[in-house]
């Protein structure tokens, strides 16, 4: 009997291929014993497209499309359109930081407003006249900073300057309006990617269906390169992405579910950070279906599903599913059975911030001036005068355009000062993680109250859970230039 050949693991990194061509080489492991290098010699484009339309379209085999990954620049789209892009469980991206960067120059998304001139000129004066308030409001909080904060003699006066700078653009974002323009890059795999496309072009809002056909062209064009060779992105496995029938339609119905439960009762105080009780699973279903569809906190919401019969509860579950595809995932309130769900209201600054966190399911209402605003408590005085004005003529302005056109354009003139209610549901390990990472000195005062309050919520309900958090007490003054 001959020895056995020890052969050493073969370890290489891989560059220059299109997505497409890496997909089809990596799932051909699965039916080849050939070794990557090999197959990437065999195969060609038209190989891994007919590879691709008989077992990703036909043969729904949906993971193979998790080996392409595609990065992407998305440029000059606003805030309520970058929080949707953003809005996926498997995405890794970066945005342009309201912490760290001077917004002052007015850069916004105007919507169509066709022929009504009036609620056009409504909405620059108030985006304009936002933008001067945070300019504003930005210079004076740097004047007060630098009055109560000594430079330390080691540090230089570049780098104390730049940090009150970002302390002071810290307090002033929260006048920023959510049509403010920013940019964003992504790396995402084709599979969440087809995903993201049919949710933005399901969107209520314009300017997101508008992006999201602009993502499916440029997935189907040749991407930017640096040399001179011509790369396909992903023409194949997002040439069928389209808008969701079966969230548009799901959410329709369940926002007339959620109306007629409620019948325009008065959304009740709620705390800003609360730990819900556990439940059976059809009335946490049932509660989370509607939730998204109305402004009433989950746990007002919980009580109207908990007094209704278990025939109308399961109608309310059968809107869920009733206009599924073959191919359709389940809506995300279907992520049921998680231990520890908060329900959250914050300003929607510090909402973007919690917002990135991907180990959770989150589950967002629409924007609303509803809930009110919050406010620093550096904004005083004349300031503040001013900064609560801002607020008034932001919700007027929007009480006014809701009403004259279609909601959606009255949403971007909300500052990031009102609050949004926000669903998070999540294990133990991503609550510690959460409340340690967002309780550090460093973070923005606004999240980290919200962190602190999650801790503080779960150690009142499991005492003996203290020891697994290593967390930071907002309430201890924090040093304003460590960053």
């Amino acid at each position: 009997m001959s020895k056995m050949e020890r052969r050493p693991t073969d370890v290489y990194a891989i560059y220059g291929v299109e997505p497409e061509v890496m997909a089809y080489a990596m799932a051909k492991y699965s039916r080849s014993s050939l070794s990557l290098k090999e197959t990437l010699r065999e195969i060609s484009t038209q190989k891994a497209e007919k590879f691709l339309n008989t077992f990703y379209f036909q043969y729904g085999h949906r993971s193979i499309a998790d080996l392409a990954h595609i990065a992407f620049a998305i440029e000059r789209l606003s805030l309520v359109a970058a929080i949707a892009v953003a809005d996926e469980q498997r995405w890794d991206g970066q945005e342009r930081s309201t912490r760290y960067q001077d917004f002052s120059r007015p850069d916004y998304y105007l919507p169509d407003f066709g022929a009504d001139t009036a609620a056009e000129q409504r909405y620059v004066e108030t985006i304009e006249f936002l933008f001067a308030e945070y300019r504003a409001l930005s210079s004076a909080m740097f004047q007060q900073l630098c009055a109560t904060t000594p430079r330390p003699a080691e540090m230089a006066v570049e780098q104390y300057e730049r940090t009150l700078r970002a302390r002071a653009f810290d307090i002033a974002r929260y006048l920023l309006p959510l049509a403010t323009n920013t940019s964003l890059g992504q790396i995402v795999n084709a599979r969440t990617l087809e995903n993201q496309i049919a949710r933005l072009r399901t969107s209520r809002h314009a300017e997101v269906r508008e992006l999201g056909d602009k993502l499916r062209a440029a997935s189907l064009a040749p991407a930017f390169t640096l040399g001179n060779a011509e790369v396909r992105s992903a023409p194949t496995l997002v040439k069928y992405a389209d808008a969701n029938a079966y969230a548009a339609a799901s959410r329709d119905e369940l926002a007339a579910a959620a109306d007629e439960l409620m019948q325009g009762a008065a959304v009740a105080a709620a705390p800003a950070v609360d730990l819900l009780d556990d439940d059976p699973v059809e009335i946490e279903l049932a509660t989370t279906l509607l939730y998204e569809h109305c402004h009433y906190s989950y746990r007002q919401l919980r009580q109207s599903v908990a007094a209704l019969s278990g025939p109308q509860r399961d109608e309310i579950i059968a809107l869920g599913t009733r206009h599924r595809g073959l191919h359709d995932e389940l809506l995300r309130a279907f992520c049921c059975g998680y231990q520890f769900r908060f329900d959250i209201l914050m300003d929607i600054g510090g909402f973007r911030d919690l917002h990135r966190h991907r180990r959770c399911i989150q589950v967002g209402q629409e924007y609303t001036p509803a809930h009110g605003y919050d406010v620093p408590e550096a904004v005083t005085g004349d300031s503040l005068a001013h900064y609560e004005a801002a607020m008034k003529r932001a919700a007027s302005a929007f009480a006014t355009l809701a009403r004259a056109t279609d909601p959606g354009p009255a949403t971007y003139l909300l500052p990031l000062a009102y609050r949004r209610r926000t669903l998070f549901k999540m294990d133990l390990a991503e609550a510690v993680y959460i409340s340690e990472l967002r309780t550090a000195p460093a973070g923005h005062f606004s999240y980290r109250n919200i962190a602190w309050q999650m801790y503080e919520r779960v150690v009142e309900r499991h005492p003996t859970l203290a020891a697994c958090f290593r967390v930071h007490d907002p309430r201890q003054p924090a040093d304003l230039l460590q960053r």
